[in-house]
């Protein structure tokens, strides 16, 4: 009789499925099967994964060699996963989200794929992304991406693809990024986790400038050790990035495994600096007495984030500049808008301008150390409001004070961006209509660790993981 795949095995999480292949009850195939399936089920409605890999997939799996990566502890042995567009991947099509590489077929995946298929992933689909960047998924080659909780609502962005994908259930796990949240937003909307880890803790590829520390790639899974098993696949230094580093120490597996709690955490709905809808804050606020019943001090003592978020932008405009300039010279009209005034806002930025947000940076990092000296986690919204209708390109008000630019509306997560510091992306609750709110808690610089076990605690406490995969639906 044939298996049920997208029941029996889609169900389990990442991690009791890498036990199973390591065990050999199942194969990799069986995997890969049980993923293709579940795509063909839901996706068309969701349509996270526009850019199939089925048949390298399986060519892949049937050849794959599960006796020697059995014995890597760091390897996901032939578990599928999902690459987020904005990621080569060999052999299939990189579009980044642009019909001016609508057909970009690459030859060799990047640093982030290479390091997890060197860990025994194998990637099933690409996940789409929004046209360079942004917090709503929705391109002119592969469409729009709908949030499988309401599927009229958007499913945020950048990793908005990666998000909807495995809050249905179609892969295991995902690759995500972030500049200025583009991970943690939507793994907020769609109820999932996702780390934005240190600088260097995850090799980048070679699109992005080497030295850069803004943009980082990420796990992304539905649940906290999920998100362990794929951060010890994905770490390691590969050339392409400088500033990749390979791990030391236990597994961030292990690491769950730790009893210790914090002892002082900050909590703050605004940090001080952004707009913030009324019930997001109160439902994050009221998440963090799962701080207190674990003994942790809960205070408002946070770091001040004074022009952080200016100088967030202008750092960012000339990260795009840096990178796109050559882009917009020989494609313009074929370049969406909101990405052209990205790029602009960057060549005309002032060297005066840079060496201010330089110094704001270096400034915020001091007063981090200093917070960090008294707390062990700092704790706020993941995003500014709750999932919003699909029909709209991108928020232009909270609360009825107008947004300045298009990516204001998620200021909460590209402040926390400039400390440079691990934070998580979790689910903590549900708005009154069933959507999905998150909180970030970042930790110490490159306190990945101990960042991972308290989340898992958090995550035990607040019980939205077990709730995953669901069948996309439409909140009447």
């Amino acid at each position: 009789m044939r298996r049920d795949y997208s029941n029996e095995l889609i169900n389990l999480t990442a991690t009791e499925a890498v036990t199973q292949l390591k065990s050999k009850e199942i194969s990799p195939l069986d995997l890969v099967e049980a993923s293709i399936e579940r795509i063909e089920k839901v996706d068309a409605e969701v349509n996270a994964l526009p850019i199939h890999c089925f048949e390298q997939a399986r060519r892949k799996a049937k050849s794959f060699d599960i006796e020697t990566h059995a014995q890597n502890p760091n390897s996901l042995c032939g578990l599928p996963i999902a690459v987020k567009d904005y990621n080569d991947l060999a052999g299939a099509l990189t579009t980044y989200g642009s019909p001016i590489f609508a057909d970009n077929v690459v030859e060799h995946s990047d640093a982030t794929v290479r390091q997890l298929e060197i860990n025994g992933a194998i990637a099933v689909a690409k996940s789409n992304v929004p046209e360079w960047a942004g917090g709503h998924t929705f391109n002119l080659v592969n469409g729009l991406t709908r949030n499988p909780w309401d599927l009229r609502k958007s499913a945020g962005g950048s990793s908005g693809g990666s998000s909807a994908a495995l809050a249905s259930g179609s892969v295991w796990l995902a690759t995500g990024n972030d500049l200025g949240g583009s991970l943690r937003t939507p793994a907020a909307f769609n109820g999932i986790v996702g780390l934005r880890p240190s600088p260097g803790r995850v090799p980048r590829g070679r699109r992005l400038p080497a030295m850069d520390t803004l943009w980082v790639e990420g796990p992304m899974a539905r649940n906290i050790d999920d998100l362990a098993l794929m951060l010890d696949a994905g770490v390691g230094h590969q050339i392409d990035d400088p500033l990749s580093f390979d791990a030391a120490g236990p597994s961030f597996a292990a690491a769950l495994q730790s009893t210790g709690m914090p002892k002082r955490v900050a909590f703050s709905p605004d940090l001080g600096v952004v707009s913030m809808d009324k019930e997001i804050a109160h439902v994050c606020e009221g998440a963090t007495n799962i701080f207190a019943d674990l003994g942790a001090d809960v205070t408002d003592k946070i770091p001040n984030f004074s022009g952080v978020l200016e100088a967030f932008q202008t750092l960012r405009a000339v990260l795009f500049a840096t990178m796109m300039e050559p882009i917009l010279i020989q494609h313009r009209e074929r370049i969406a808008p909101e990405i052209i005034g990205n790029i602009e806002r960057g060549l005309k930025i002032t060297p005066q301008k840079i060496f201010q947000a330089e110094r704001v940076r270096i400034e915020l990092y001091r007063r981090v150390i200093s917070f960090f000296e008294t707390h062990d986690f700092l704790i706020c919204p993941a995003a500014s409001i709750a999932p919003f209708p699909v029909e709209q390109r991108f928020v232009s008000q909270i609360n009825g004070k107008p947004c300045e630019t298009y990516i204001d509306w998620f200021a909460i997560t590209f402040a926390l961006t400039m400390t440079a510091c691990p934070t998580i992306a979790i689910p903590c609750g549900f708005t009154s209509e069933g959507l999905p709110v998150g909180v970030q808690i970042m930790g110490k610089p490159r306190g990945e660790a101990k960042l991972l076990s308290v989340a898992k605690r958090f995550e035990e406490a607040v019980g939205i993981s077990v709730q995953l995969p669901i069948t996309p639906r439409t909140i009447e």
